[in-house]
C-alpha cells in the first residue's frame, strides 16, 4: 500500500499498541515510524507505517531504515559486553591496557568502565573538528587519546555523545583486530538476520528514511549552554542533512551513525532481555546480560544538564525515563526521538525508530505513549 497507513502486525491482546501507533501517525506527530516489541524472545508488535520522506511521496516499507543517532550506542555496548563474556575485555582494566597510547596526559588510570559510562571526562574532543572529521577514524581516535580528560575521570557523567562509540570502538579495534562495526555484524547482527548497520553499504541507500530535523530552537545546541555543552554541541555542530549523505552512511560512527528500524532494534536487544538468547542462539551468559544492569556512576549530567544513572553502556532505570521495572530495565534514545527499553524482568524489548525529529537525545511522549501502552497489558504498570 502506498497511502502511508499502518502495517505490520499485532498479536491481539496488543490492540491498544497499534492504536497508539495509529494516533501518532493520524496527529502528524509522526511522519513516518516503526515499533516493534519482544516478549519471552519472540516478536509480538511489529508495525511501520507513514512516509520515509518529508515530501509523503515515498511510503515507509517493511524495509526502511532510518538513522537512529545515540541508539547506535547500545548496539556498541552489547558488542562490548560479548567481549567481555568471552574475557576478552575486562571492564574493570584501564584503557591502555588494550591502547597504550590513551595513557598520555594523564589518562593511564582511565578504566573501560569509564569509557562504557559515560565518566571518562573525554564528552568531546579539545582539537576543533569537522563533521568530515568523524569518518575518519584514525584521527578521531588518535585526538581522543592525545588530550587530557575535562573532568576527573569516574568523579561525574558527562554523555559522550559522539566520543563514546570511537572509545570503545577502538577498545574492540584493538582486541579483535576488526572495527566496531565488522564486529557488531559477524557476531550480532548476520547470525540474528537484524537489518541494523554501523557503516551503511552502499547498495542500501535507497531504503534509508530521510530524517526532518527538529523545529527552530529546540536542536542540539540551541539556549544557553556551558562551555561543556557547547564543546559537545558545535564542535563539530550536529548537521540532520550529513545523515543523508554517503560519507555520513558508510563511516563506522559508533555512538551515532548506526541505521536500523525499530524491529532490528527491538530484535536484538531480546538478547539482553532473554537471558543471552535470541532466535535460538546463544550470545551472552545470562550474568554476562546482567553486567549491563551494575551501576557506573549517577549524579547530574555535565552535558545532559539532569540526573543520570548510567550502567555498563545503557541508561538504568532512576534516570529520566521512568520505567516499571526499574532494578531490571535499561534503555536508551537517539538525538530526535528513537528509544530503546530493555526488561529484564519482564524479559521485554520496547524499540521505536521514526524520522520526524524532535528536541531530544532520551525519548518523548510518542515513543513513551507506545511504551506505556505495551506495559498497560503485560500488566507491568
Amino acid at each position: 500500500m502506498a497511502d502511508g497507513s499502518t502495517q505490520g502486525f499485532t498479536h491481539e491482546r496488543y490492540a491498544p499498541v497499534r492504536a497508539a501507533f495509529d494516533a501518532n501517525l493520524a496527529s502528524g506527530a509522526d511522519i513516518g515510524a516503526s515499533f516493534c516489541a519482544t516478549l519471552e524472545g519472540q516478536t509480538v508488535v511489529d508495525l511501520w507505517g507513514g512516509f520515509a520522506d518529508a515530501a509523503a511521496t515515498q511510503p515507509w516499507r517493511q524495509d526502511t531504515i532510518v538513522n537512529v543517532y545515540s541508539t547506535t550506542k547500545t548496539m556498541t555496548a552489547l558488542t562490548a559486553l560479548i567481549l567481555a563474556d568471552r574475557g576478552e575485555l575486562d571492564f574493570d582494566a584501564p584503557v591502555a591496557r588494550y591502547w597504550p597510547e590513551f595513557a598520555a596526559s594523564g589518562k593511564d588510570r582511565v578504566k573501560v568502565s569509564h569509557l562504557m559510562s559515560h565518566a571518562a571526562g573525554l564528552s568531546g574532543w579539545k582539537e576543533p573538528i569537522t563533521t568530515q572529521d568523524l569518518y575518519d577514524w584514525e584521527k578521531a581516535t588518535s585526538l581522543l587519546a592525545a588530550q587530557a580528560p575535562y573532568w576527573e575521570p569516574g568523579t561525574a557523567p558527562g554523555y559522550h555523545a559522539l566520543t563514546q562509540g570511537y572509545l570503545v570502538g577502538e577498545v574492540v579495534r584493538r582486541i579483535t583486530g576488526r572495527s566496531l562495526g565488522t564486529v557488531f555484524r559477524e557476531e550480532v547482527a548476520e547470525p540474528l538476520g537484524a537489518d541494523f548497520h554501523i557503516g551503511l553499504p552502499a547498495s542500501e541507500d535507497v531504503r534509508v528514511a530521510e530524517l526532518i530535523p527538529p523545529p527552530p530552537g529546540q536542536a542540539v545546541g540551541a539556549g544557553r549552554q556551558t562551555e561543556l555543552q557547547a564543546n559537545m554541541s558545535n564542535n563539530p555542530g550536529i548537521d540532520v542533512s550529513a545523515t543523508r549523505t554517503r560519507g555520513w552512511r558508510g563511516a563506522e560512527i559508533p555512538a551515532a551513525g548506526g541505521t536500523g528500524n525499530a524491529r532490528s532494534v527491538a530484535e536484538i536487544h531480546a538478547i539482553l532481555a532473554n537471558g543471552g538468547v535470541a532466535k535460538g542462539k546463544r550470545f551472552l551468559s545470562e550474568a554476562g546480560c546482567r553486567r549491563a544492569l551494575e551501576l557506573q556512576i549517577e549524579g547530574d549530567d555535565l552535558i545532559l544538564g539532569g540526573p543520570a544513572r548510567f550502567g555498563m553502556g545503557f541508561g538504568l532505570g532512576g534516570g529520566v525515563v521512568p520505567l516499571p521495572n526499574p532494578q531490571d530495565s535499561m534503555f536508551w534514545g537517539g538525538y530526535g526521538g528513537s528509544l530503546v527499553i530493555i526488561d529484564m524482568e519482564a524479559r521485554t524489548t520496547i524499540a521505536y525508530a521514526m524520522n520526524k525529529m524532535a528536541g531530544t537525545t532520551t525519548g518523548d511522549m510518542r515513543a513513551l505513549g507506545l511504551a506505556m501502552a505495551m506495559w498497560t497489558v503485560l500488566g507491568v504498570v
